[in-house]
């Protein structure tokens, strides 16, 4: 797969009185795009992660640009590339379109965790065999 592609309507709550996203509702956007891709694509969902195997993927660095304003009702493509896995660091870039027009593009980097472990460890090996593949796939992609 490489890319992963998320369909996200820009709702009522999404918006400041002017009628566009306010931009912390963006980062809400980029987060289910994140969750959607753990899901469908790695197999490992929140539910799961922060259910029975006590473990979570939070942001530790955050790039963003906002390129242009998204308007209530818009319908934003969101497209999530991963970039770079670590010891226990995964990069993804991450747009958002609404037809040909891009109206974000952050890089998010996330930090693999164990419940009460206060600090970033290792990707299990599963899990860190599913990422390096889809990362592979871009880098086969794009050659």
């Amino acid at each position: 797969m490489g890319a992963f592609t998320y369909q996200q309507k820009v709702l009522f709550q999404h918006c400041d009185p002017a009628g566009i996203v306010f931009y912390p509702r963006y980062f809400e956007m980029v987060n289910a795009t994140v969750e959607e891709w753990f899901d469908q694509v790695i197999g490992f969902g929140f539910p799961t992660m922060h259910g029975p195997m006590k473990v979570a993927v939070p942001t530790a660095a955050l790039s963003v640009a906002f390129t242009a304003p998204s308007k209530l009702g818009d319908v934003l493509e969101f497209c999530l590339i991963p970039t770079r896995i670590g010891r226990s660091s995964l990069e993804l870039e991450i747009t958002a379109r609404s037809g040909a027009e891009q109206r974000l593009k952050t890089t998010v980097t996330l930090v693999f965790t164990k419940h009460g472990a206060g600090k970033s460890v290792a990707w299990p090996d599963d899990l860190r065999a599913k990422i390096e593949k889809e990362i592979n796939q871009v880098v086969e992609n794009n050659a």
